[in-house]
């Protein structure tokens, strides 16, 4: 009874770990990595949607301005059966592409204007972190 209820509310589910790599070059448009899922009780998962978005961050204080892009999206098909105290690998490879401001392009074309725009950057606290989800 206890169990049903948990996983009812989802307490005792699916657990998912990733295995990504520790760097990723961004001219190879792609990640291989691998997805783990596990379970304490036999679980049917239908589908897995993964996405990688990079979360662009500029200023500082209050006038600092944060966006989300989502650079790629895929979605492995099921139904995959993750067995009792059990594991399902699910190896993929997710394209992506990688979304550069006029500025950053501009900084591309030449050494000198890539230290201009490396400067313009650091003056106004451009960052970008990325993630997959």
């Amino acid at each position: 009874m206890i169990g049903t209820f948990k996983q009812w509310l989802g307490i005792e589910g699916v657990k998912v770990v990733l295995d990504l790599p520790e760097e990723v070059s961004a001219e190879e448009g792609a990640v291989d990595a691998v997805i783990h899922l596990y379970s304490q009780h036999r679980q049917i998962v239908e589908f897995v949607r993964v996405v990688l978005i990079e979360r662009y961050s500029r200023g500082r204080g209050k006038e600092q301005l944060i966006d989300e892009y989502e650079l790629g999206e895929m979605t492995i098909d099921g139904p995959f059966e993750v067995p009792a105290n059990g594991e399902v690998s699910l190896p993929f490879r997710l394209p992506f592409r990688i979304v550069r401001s006029d500025a950053e392009e501009w900084g591309r074309k030449n050494i000198v204007f890539k230290g201009l725009t490396f400067l313009a950057s650091r003056v106004r606290n451009v960052s970008s972190v990325y993630r997959i989800e």
